[in-house]
């Protein structure tokens, strides 16, 4: 009887494939272990077992699978279920999320290897140039792999050379499958075994009297190992004697020193003892108590605390009581920058129980931590990371904690499955029957309107901690400040006169512009010309500290002009401005004091926001002026003044959730001013001071905005009355992303009538070369949500059947926002 199994593949396909196996392989098999299987003409991939079982497959002949990569399975039955809901909720293939889930390196990819063929050649003079390099260097090496030869005939496409050597049958061609996770092994030293005992010690003593460093060495490796009673390391015992590695070297040569080799993980705690978690105060008590209460009744609950109101230690009180009943925790955060500050806190009460998990890790860091949850071990209890950890193979879930639940980096945006991370943490939190806590100080109106209709408890926490008053909020008319010539440079005579005030009395400075580089257009005085992408439809960012001009989508980048490419004038312009301009006017108006900048640029690189975040806490930088990062909970205990350098650009962005998103964004970075004992102060300039948002940043009124904003989300249809499905086409031909976003919006009609929206282009509607043309369908409450979809994906498969579009790229965005 054959044997078969079904496996998701690493790439985009609608089913599963299926391949035959022995007996023997399908008594070993379980699903959630990794196989190495052909697939197309040549290629290899690495595959995870769905099922095994005897059913052929009646459309084509299965092929044997390649080989076996595991012993025991590394996805988890439950994971596979969570994937499976995240491809039919999010319209994306299973093969795509397990893409995104993995670590790079569980998915071992082919690679060409390039050997000798058998032909023998008389006459070398029948070779072409390139067809000759190639041979002459299979002469010197046994093989060869597709980038040596890039780099031997320096070209990108090498395909037709090896084609032409192939059919002379001079060189043949084979799939090698590599693995690429390589298990961390630290050297160590002991003394050889013929030397301990104490006559054989004496002679060699004397032996080594004429290499006096040798014998320093010896001496050193008994100080250590009598000091610390454990393996000495190569690299302790080198800085130990001060002895470079020849000298050890030559000493395991001569068999005096033996080495041997230790696997250890890369990431390690290397913590004092734990203290204990702080005792609440009575309002975070009462908080408690509350969503313990309310945890009773429902599996979600919505804390909504102010800014620094403590909401963090209410979450350590949390995690204690699971870690005591062996349960794992998962702990999301919106920012990388935000795992480091928390990290600290969160080993100073859990030790090494807590593992961290976000894009900045390398991919073997990330098998260690990946590994660690699977197998349940007790250094993995507490998992903290970005929207990315969602997908680890938990055991034994028993909370999850969506901080800053409002954030938009939760969102996916590319590559697909475009995932939310907080919703699809509350479905893993349900598949483990585990609760879930959102909390955030401004909630996203989802979760609060969730809230309010009783489908999540609600606590909320309205004092900040040590009882400190909410900041003061003074907004600045910009407009009359300009009028009346009281602004220098892009800060008013307040900010600088509250700036100057704060830095004398000894405390530190938060300057907020979200928008990062020096300034966004330079336009030619004389004709008006700016300088534009040429591969999207924007102009380029100056940044002055690289003296180049950059687009923000694709990265294209050019020295920065010295006369206008239109007219050729000298007097070039810059409009607009960026963090480094706010940086390095703060300079030249506070010369005295550090100022530092956080953006994109300044924290690239693994430690990048450490180093900037360290800084400002031990109070070496007075002035952080930074993007939206800073607004990430982020808590520095000296910050007194915080000025946002504009807030229009906020406001007047087109989307329906800018306003809630300024609010939110205007409170947070309010948030961290005065966080200890001193009332904060938030000064914010703008052109509107009368704008309605404005006004409730200013009182801290969070009902106010959600009731306004949620009529208007109801008179116009947009969440969280009504869902949203957003359609992308992309295409490097204008027309016919035209032609093809009329058909697909036409076809969406017949099935949704009005509820369909566009086709429109975005504001920006070239991005690297592609025209983007978007299309919104909207679905009312009482239409269901699976049956829309299944309608999208019909109509997206007759589009794709199209032979005219079938280049055109469709991208499915559910719940875009």
């Amino acid at each position: 009887m054959p044997h078969f199994i079904d496996v998701i593949l690493p790439i985009p396909l609608e089913k599963q494939f299926t391949y035959h196996i022995t007996e023997a392989e399908s008594e070993f098999l379980k699903p959630g272990m990794r196989v190495s299987v052909p697939f197309g003409k040549s290629k290899i991939y690495t595959a995870i077992v769905l099922s095994v079982h005897t059913k052929k497959p009646l459309v084509y002949e299965a092929k044997d699978i390649h080989q076996i990569l595991d012993e025991e399975p590394i996805v988890t039955a439950t994971q596979i279920q969570h994937w499976q809901w995240i491809a039919k909720y999010y319209l994306s293939t299973l093969g795509e999320v397990m893409r995104s889930a993995l670590p790079n390196a569980f998915i071992l990819e082919s690679e060409t290897v390039i050997t000798k063929g058998e032909a023998i050649i008389e006459d070398e003079s029948d070779l072409r140039d390139d067809e000759f390099l190639v041979y002459e260097a299979l002469q010197y090496q046994s093989s060869l792999k597709i980038q040596d030869l890039e780099s031997i005939l320096d070209r990108k496409n090498v395909l037709p050379v090896i084609k032409r050597l192939l059919e002379k049958n001079i060189i043949s061609v084979e799939e090698e499958v590599y693995e690429k996770y390589k298990p961390k092994l630290v050297r160590y030293v002991k003394l050889g075994a013929s030397y301990t005992s104490e006559d054989r010690l004496k002679e060699l003593l004397e032996q080594l009297s004429r290499a006096p460093k040798q014998r320093e060495v010896v001496m050193s490796l008994f100080m250590l190992s009598a000091k610390t009673q454990k393996a000495v390391k190569v690299t302790e015992l080198a800085e130990e004697s001060g002895a470079s590695s020849t000298i050890i070297k030559a000493l395991i040569d001569k068999g005096i020193f033996e080495e041997y080799h230790i696997q250890t993980d890369r990431v390690q705690y290397d913590g004092e003892e734990n203290v204990a978690s702080k005792n609440l105060n009575f309002y975070q008590e009462t908080a408690l108590k509350e969503i313990k209460d309310a945890f009773e009744t429902q599996n979600i609950t919505l804390l909504h605390g102010v800014t620094s109101s403590g909401k963090t230690e209410i979450y350590v009180k949390l995690i204690e009581e699971m870690v005591n009943q062996g349960k794992q925790v998962l702990y999301l955060l919106p920012e990388i920058a935000l795992t480091t500050q928390l990290v600290n806190r969160l080993q100073d009460y859990f030790g090494e129980k807590v593992a961290v998990f976000h894009s900045k890790y390398s991919s073997h860091e990330r098998v260690e931590v990946w590994n660690n949850v699977l197998n349940n071990e007790p250094k993995a209890q507490i998992i903290l990371g970005a929207r990315s950890s969602v997908m680890l193979p938990f055991h034994d879930l028993g909370l999850v904690i969506v901080d800053e639940e409002h954030e938009l980096s939760f969102k996916q945006f590319d590559p697909s499955p475009r995932y939310h991370a907080r919703d699809t943490a509350i479905v893993l939190a349900s598949l483990f029957r585990a609760k879930t806590l959102l909390g955030s100080a401004t909630p996203s109106l989802e979760s609060y309107f969730n809230a309010q209709q009783g489908k999540y408890g609600f606590v909320e926490l309205t004092h900040r901690f040590n009882n400190v008053l909410m900041p003061d909020i003074e907004l600045i008319d910009i407009k009359d400040k300009h009028k009346r010539k009281r602004m220098n440079g892009h800060f008013s005579d307040r900010l600088i006169e509250e700036i100057t005030e704060t830095l004398s009395e000894g405390h530190q400075v938060i300057l907020f512009q979200n928008r990062r580089g020096f300034s966004p257009i330079v336009e030619c005085n004389t004709c008006g010309h700016s300088p534009q992408c040429p591969n999207c439809d924007v102009s380029l960012t100056y940044h002055q500290y690289i003296r180049e001009l950059r687009c923000h989508y694709c990265s294209y980048h050019m020295a920065m002009l010295q006369s206008c490419q239109a007219c050729g004038s000298a007097e070039l312009d810059s409009k607009g401005f960026g963090t480094e301009q706010v940086e390095e006017e703060a300079k030249a108006l506070f010369p005295n004091h550090k100022v530092g900048r956080m953006d994109l640029d300044t924290t690239r690189g693994k430690f990048g926001y450490e180093k900037i975040i360290t800084a400002f806490e031990q109070q070496e930088i007075d002035i952080l002026v930074g993007t939206q990062m800073l607004t990430k909970g982020l808590d520095f205990r000296n910050v007194k003044l915080v000025g946002v350098m504009n807030a229009d650009n906020l406001l007047n962005f087109p989307d329906f959730r800018a306003h809630e998103r300024s609010y939110q964004l205007m409170v947070q970075v309010s948030g961290r001013a005065g966080r200890t004992d001193i009332r904060g102060k938030v000064l914010i300039q703008t052109y509107d001071p009368h704008h309605r948002i404005l006004q409730q940043v200013s009182t801290n009124s969070y009902l106010d905005m959600f009731k306004e904003q949620l009529d208007e989300r109801y008179n116009f249809k947009y969440p969280p009355i009504y869902r949203l499905i957003k359609i992308t086409l992309r295409h490097k031909d204008y027309n016919r992303v035209n032609l093809a976003a009329d058909w697909y919006a036409k076809s969406l009609r017949q099935f949704f009538g009005e509820y369909v929206l566009g086709p429109e282009f975005p504001p920006v509607a070239r991005i690297r070369n592609n025209y983007n043309k978007n299309i919104l369908v909207k679905i009312p409450q009482k239409q269901s949500l699976a049956k829309t979809k299944e309608a999208i994906v019909r109509i997206n498969n007759s589009f794709n059947s199209v032979k005219d579009f079938r280049a055109v790229r469709v991208v499915l965005n559910v719940d875009n926002y």
